[in-house]
């Protein structure tokens, strides 16, 4: 599994892990993120079980992972959080669970003896370090009605969950984690969002919102990250996109 580092000052630092090539075809590709700070790290939409030996493998590369004090879950979906009871194995016993108050129940489904710290629906601030703080940000119906947003202003990236997902085929990745031609990498995003979020009124909240933020890299769980440039071109993108395709099967 690739480990890219997206940004580092001093002990404060983000990681992206992804593109395992040796993942089984029918399991979706999916990025899994770390943020660090102060000796304490956080792992956000940590992965399903299909990846995490692979996942496992490259983090303690990176640090020892009694470093992992917390572990968030942006929402419900196997891919983001299957992988829980395994991590919880692994991590010191009183490691954090982040988790939007809605799923705790059914997430409880994927481990029965994990303990949730529940995020309200209006999101919360945690404090990774004494001087990094991170904003969870309601993304409520962009799939998930429960879903959550991570912000670090001070190294401006916004980990964007399904809000920027691709389903980018391995061949065309060409070796990077980066978005390098916008008008190309719609192709494997359009279908995505078109199908899976369901309300223009989330959207257009969520726009507005984001909007607001100082972002040099948006991050999502599947495909590229967007830099620069790219993070407006993609709000842009989405803010005029015709969503809720599903919708027309109900028509006939």
């Amino acid at each position: 599994m690739k480990c890219v580092t997206l940004f580092r000052q001093d002990d404060h630092s983000w990681q992206a892990f992804g593109q395992d090539r040796d993942k089984p075809d029918n399991v979706i590709d999916t990025n899994q993120y770390m943020i660090r700070a102060g000796g304490s790290a956080i792992l956000l939409d940590p992965g399903g079980m299909e990846v995490f030996p692979a996942m496992l493998a490259a983090l303690t590369r990176e640090i020892p992972v009694d470093e992992i004090k917390a572990l968030f879950l942006s929402h419900q979906d196997p891919d983001i959080g299957s992988s829980l009871p395994l991590w919880r194995r692994v991590c010191r016993p009183d490691v954090k669970i982040y988790l939007s108050w809605l799923w705790a129940g059914f997430t409880a489904h994927f481990d029965r003896d994990a303990t949730f710290t529940t995020i309200p629906d209006e999101g919360m601030e945690i404090s990774l370090s004494h001087d990094v703080r991170l904003r969870f940000i309601p993304a409520h119906y962009l799939h998930s009605s429960g879903n959550f947003n991570v912000y670090d202003p001070k190294a401006r990236i916004l980990f964007s969950g399904d809000m920027g997902a691709a389903l980018v085929p391995a061949d065309r990745a060409n070796g990077t984690m980066f978005v390098s031609d916008f008008a190309g990498h719609i192709q494997y995003m359009d279908g995505f969002h078109r199908r899976w979020l369901g309300s223009t009124r989330a959207r257009d909240a969520w726009v507005a919102q984001v909007s607001k933020l100082d972002i040099d890299m948006l991050a999502p769980q599947h495909g590229l990250i967007f830099k620069g440039d790219d993070v407006k071109r993609f709000i842009d993108w989405i803010a005029g996109l015709e969503i809720g395709s599903g919708v027309a099967s109900m028509n006939r």
